[in-house]
């Protein structure tokens, strides 16, 4: 059972679309209307898509009926999957278990550079499977996966966001991903690369009904935009070189903050860029943090010891360093 797949109640006749997976074994679904319940994993059946099409087909002349309610749309569930092919290779399969179609590229991103592996289209409930082979012995070194893809339906529905998705392999957690792959029905390992998206409506909302702000509320609307700006999260690839002198955090100097509040700062920038830097899929970032009384160079080599990430770090070039920098290498 996967995000996206048609459901039954073993005990009941409803039946929906798998939306998440809850705590206690439990499952989530959505229904008519819209609804969505929480249910036990125990008390439902997939509906196949066999059975589904059997179901649904009209015999001799009778008019197939008119659904009676909203038609229940999975929105959820594209998939990055590695079945094995032998005990040394991985093929890479794109799997769409969703009911929209889904115009994709796939590529490779290394550092700056991309090299694109496969574009195409992933019709509802289809996989696309790509050329190459991938080398289990060389998985710390395979590269960022890039997907870009965009919803469509021939049906009018709300605007959904292109799904962006990068994609690095860890050897720490590719055994963990071993499941039953969608629309395969094979053994695998999975990654859901829509995991993070908001759920789509099935129907595009009616627009609200809007009310003329008084000049005097219009300001008032404004005044409070400006006082309260919404920050989008912050998530780019940091330089692969990273100066924590605090003459370059503040350029306009350090404001009266205490030599305490100074290291914190440097300390949250360091880990802030390396899960950056991690997160986008780099393989090496280098952090220059001076000499000084060394407090930080041991806080940093502190850190970096104990972080899952990290396959390991040594001091940087002295050449073009000096003493003060510390290079890290990313698993």
């Amino acid at each position: 059972m996967n995000i996206g797949d048609k459901v039954r109640m073993i005990r009941a006749k409803e039946q929906g679309v798998v939306t998440r997976f809850l705590s206690g074994n439990q499952v989530e679904i959505e229904i008519e209307d819209g609804f969505r319940i929480p249910v036990l994993r125990s008390e439902l059946v997939v509906v196949s898509p066999l059975e589904a099409e059997r179901l649904l087909r009209p015999s001799g002349n009778a008019q197939p009926p008119r659904p009676t309610g909203p038609v229940i749309l999975a929105n959820q569930g594209i998939y990055m999957a590695f079945v094995a092919q032998n005990d040394r290779e991985f093929a890479v399969h794109l799997v769409n278990n969703t009911d929209w179609d889904m115009p994709y590229t796939l590529a490779e991103e290394r550092g700056t550079t991309l090299n694109g592996l496969q574009s195409g289209v992933l019709k509802p409930r289809s996989s696309a499977k790509l050329n190459d082979y991938y080398s289990f012995s060389t998985l710390d070194s395979w590269p960022t996966f890039l997907f870009q893809g965009l919803w469509f339906r021939a049906a009018k529905v709300s605007f959904r966001s292109p799904l962006v998705k990068r994609l690095k392999c860890r050897a720490q957690t590719f055994h963990a991903s071993k499941k039953t792959v969608p629309v395969l029905n094979q053994q695998g390992h999975l990654y859901q690369l829509d995991a993070d998206e908001k759920e789509a409506p099935a129907e595009a909302p009616m627009p609200l009904p809007t009310v003329p702000l008084s000049p005097q509320e219009l300001k008032e609307e404004m005044l409070k935009a400006k006082n309260n700006p919404a920050i989008p999260p912050s998530f780019e690839r940091p330089s692969s070189v990273v100066d924590l002198h605090i003459d370059v955090l503040l350029p306009k100097g350090p404001g009266g903050r205490q030599p305490g509040e100074l290291l914190d700062l440097q300390l949250e920038t360091f880990e802030k860029l390396l899960e950056n830097a991690i997160a986008t899929g780099m393989s090496e970032i280098t952090f220059i943090h001076g000499v000084g009384t060394g407090t930080l160079r041991t806080e940093l080599h502190r850190r970096l010891g104990r972080h899952p990430h990290v396959k390991y770090f040594e001091d940087a070039q002295k050449q073009k360093f000096g003493y003060g920098a510390t290079k890290v290498f990313i698993k």
